[in-house]
């Protein structure tokens, strides 16, 4: 199944609920913009190498667009069209005034240059500046990007439209950027799997947790369920699974990824199983934090948790995702488990906009209000309207863009 194909699956089940004329759903499901272009380059080496980049622009009804630029040798189309349209509901359903979009370029960034990147950067800005700014479309970063690609993103904007730092997010906190933003989505993740928790009857010191992937996401998912007591046993990237029943060291997991370019290869502190083992572990929380589309209809049966974080964009294909639910297991899902980053995205975006800067602890105090807020609203149709968690949030996200929509008089 392709990822938009889920995508609108998810959404068609929510209109049903919503009981959403054909002419609504079609206005809220095409995409606003569509953008390709081609980005030619001058390598290090001297040759000139194309790529191709893409920019979707879902949905303005309720602020401007907002979505990440990803970096990813499988970046196409059909992903971009996904992503864009899960970044509109995301922003919905915590409630902040954005619309979404996405962006991403087909390009290997373990096999480029820090120069090569910027160059790469660079050229996508000058081909979309003209619609992209922060009251139009504001980009963030996403896989394979960082605060480096942002902060070259705002200067070449400033080039054309002068100086905003607010024409895009995630930057340095040097250049504008917001105190927190880094470790935004894996704390929203942390702070949503407590309260999850909590909803369930469960005591986070007997919590055992296993999560695919160690990047950013997934790293700082970890030390924030650490720091509350709950027992990480297992996490996995690339090199492996490293699994310890009693409980691993995150600080020294992290810092060892941070000498060794971001991987885990050659840690001793864990006993080392192969990548895909995570998945059928006994523990009670899986949270996926890399890849969309990991877990499946072959590999679903596998699975022991009775509790799925969704850390990742659509790590559950829909025919897994009905077996979960059937099987009783509890799906937190991604447009409200990774919306951390895209709620502190809009602080940053307010600062910039303001020209005055928040503090950390006030970053996370409101970050933790919005997600508290939001995860009560989908438990609470979801009780009422006897959903799952994923319909529920779509429900709630669709119908505030469709209210939204009317209220501007677009019929």
């Amino acid at each position: 199944m392709r990822a938009l194909d889920a995508t609108k699956l998810y959404f068609s089940r929510a209109a049903e609920q919503l009981g959403l004329p054909e002419r609504l759903c079609r206005l809220l499901t095409d995409a606003r913009r569509e953008i390709q272009v081609q980005l030619p380059i001058e390598m290090d080496d001297g040759h000139l190498a194309t790529f191709t980049g893409y920019r979707v622009q879902h949905n303005n009804a309720r602020g401007p667009m907002k979505g990440g630029l990803r970096y990813h040798p499988e970046v196409d189309l059909d992903e971009v069209r996904s992503l864009a349209a899960l970044m509109t509901w995301k922003t919905a359903v915590v409630n902040i005034p954005f619309g979404g979009a996405k962006g991403g370029i087909a390009v290997d960034v373990h096999q480029m240059s820090e120069s090569e990147l910027e160059r790469l950067t660079r050229k996508f800005v000058a081909k979309l500046h003209e619609v992209i700014g922060p009251d139009t479309d504001i980009p963030a970063p996403d896989m394979g990007t960082d605060y480096r690609a942002m902060a070259w993103i705002m200067n070449e904007y400033g080039k054309f439209e002068g100086f905003n730092p607010a024409c895009v997010t995630g930057k340095p906190v040097e250049l504008h950027g917001a105190p927190g933003r880094e470790e935004a989505t894996g704390r929203g993740v942390g702070i949503l799997c407590l309260k999850l928790l909590s909803r369930l009857g469960r005591n986070p010191h007997e919590t055992r947790v296993a999560i695919q992937g160690f990047g950013n996401v997934g790293s700082h998912a970890a030390r924030f369920l650490q720091l509350a007591d709950c027992i990480v046993v297992a996490v996995s990237d690339l090199t492996g699974t490293y699994f310890n029943p009693k409980g691993l060291d995150i600080v020294e997991l992290m810092q060892h990824a941070n000498a060794h370019g971001g991987t885990l290869g050659d840690y001793r502190g864990a006993e080392l199983l192969p990548a895909d083992d995570l998945f059928g572990l006994d523990v009670d929380v899986l949270i996926p934090a890399a890849l969309g589309g990991v877990i499946t209809s072959e590999n679903v049966h596998h699975l022991k948790a009775p509790i799925i974080v969704e850390a990742a964009n659509s790590p559950i294909w829909p025919g897994a995702d009905d077996i979960l639910t059937q099987a009783g297991v509890t799906v937190l899902p991604d447009i409200l488990a990774n919306a951390g980053g895209v709620t502190v995205s809009y602080f940053e975006w307010v600062q910039n906009r303001q020209h005055y800067r928040w503090g950390l602890s006030r970053v996370r105090q409101e970050l933790d209000r919005v997600l508290s807020g939001a995860f009560e609203e989908v438990w609470q149709m979801a009780s009422e309207r006897d959903i799952s968690p994923r319909t529920a949030a779509y429900v709630l996200g669709i119908d505030r863009v469709r209210r939204a929509i009317e209220l501007g008089g677009i019929r």
